[in-house]
């Protein structure tokens, strides 16, 4: 499969407040760095989210750019965000990134784990 077919398959979308942020946090870091979003085992409900600066794009790296943002994800963790949106949110908890994910059957009250 095309890194385009798994884009279209995958049909992960980055909200614009998450772009600007995104954008804004790699401003500050040096060149080709990307945020990576990535998903592994652990958590309060099976799977957790991980949000990592990294400067390293491995060959099966899902790539998304939006308005000066890059966000990489792993093929692994791309089975688990299939249609998810990343989301930026800040509200009186506090600031974080957010993953609306379709798939996750139960998530965390702080939303950085879910399961399946």
């Amino acid at each position: 499969m095309s890194m385009t077919e798994m884009t279209e398959e995958a049909q992960i979308t980055l909200t614009d407040r998450a772009a600007r942020r995104v954008a804004a946090i790699l401003a500050r870091e040096p060149e080709n760095t990307a945020l990576r979003v990535s998903v592994s085992g652990g958590g309060c409900s099976g799977f957790q989210y991980g949000f990592d600066l990294d400067a390293n794009r491995e060959e099966d790296d899902l790539v998304i750019e939006k308005d000066g943002a890059t966000v990489l994800i792993d093929s692994i963790s791309l089975i688990y965000l299939t249609g998810s949106e990343i989301d930026f949110v800040d509200d009186l908890i506090g600031a974080a990134f957010q993953i609306r994910n379709p798939q996750a059957t139960a998530s965390c009250g702080c939303g950085t784990s879910f399961s399946i």
